[in-house]
């Protein structure tokens, strides 16, 4: 596995709750987090199927564009009473003419599984996909994912995208309604996060 030995990293999102939420967790690490939309890079066009394809698109065309290494986060939600739905096209789900709309992509998931009839608990699951891409064209790739439930109403104003309906197993909170700190130390991203982190060395 390579060693990442810089102090900076791309982090190739606009989206700024997740730049955020990856910050927090390198910030121990004492690397400096800049961010995709930063450095004025458009956003590719995400055409694979599956989390890890569009995670290195991403993180790829952000290296090459900036001779920075980048990191990529490619994540979804995953509702089996919807078999897996909106998986690698959560993001879609939010799509409006005037941006993302998470409360409508939650909005419809809840009416999809009341038309399925679907059981409770509607378990779902977040994943998480990152890959640390080097300008040479070199990558390491990380998953993670953290088991849950999907609840309505929504509750909950912390976090971004799906978290106001998404209730980890073993808490009564759904991701909105924990502190961040929590969250970050039990979510998707933290859990891809712990096996990312070999890529470090020591702490600095």
């Amino acid at each position: 596995m390579r060693r990442f030995k810089e102090d900076r990293l791309l982090v190739a999102t606009h989206n700024k709750g997740k730049l955020t939420e990856i910050a927090a967790l390198l910030a121990p690490l004492g690397i400096t987090c800049i961010s995709a939309a930063e450095m004025g890079l458009a956003e590719p066009e995400e055409t694979e199927t599956t989390f890890i394809g569009n995670a290195r698109i991403k993180a790829h065309a952000a290296a090459k564009a900036t001779g920075l290494p980048a990191l990529a986060d490619d994540s979804g939600i995953e509702v089996d009473g919807l078999g897996g739905a909106p998986g690698v096209y959560t993001a879609d789900w939010a799509e409006t003419p005037n941006g993302r709309d998470f409360v409508q992509a939650m909005t419809r998931t809840w009416a999809e599984l009341e038309a399925a009839d679907a059981p409770y608990p509607r378990t779902a699951r977040f994943r998480a996909t990152m890959v640390l891409a080097w300008p040479d064209g070199h990558d390491e790739v990380f998953a993670g994912a953290v088991e849950g439930q999907v609840v309505w109403p929504m509750r909950g104003v912390e976090g971004h995208g799906y978290d106001p309906m998404f209730q980890p197993n073993g808490y009564d909170q759904t991701f909105a309604e924990m502190d961040s700190s929590l969250k970050n130390s039990i979510s998707h991203r933290a859990d891809a996060f712990a096996k990312l982190v070999c890529c470090f060395g020591e702490e600095k």
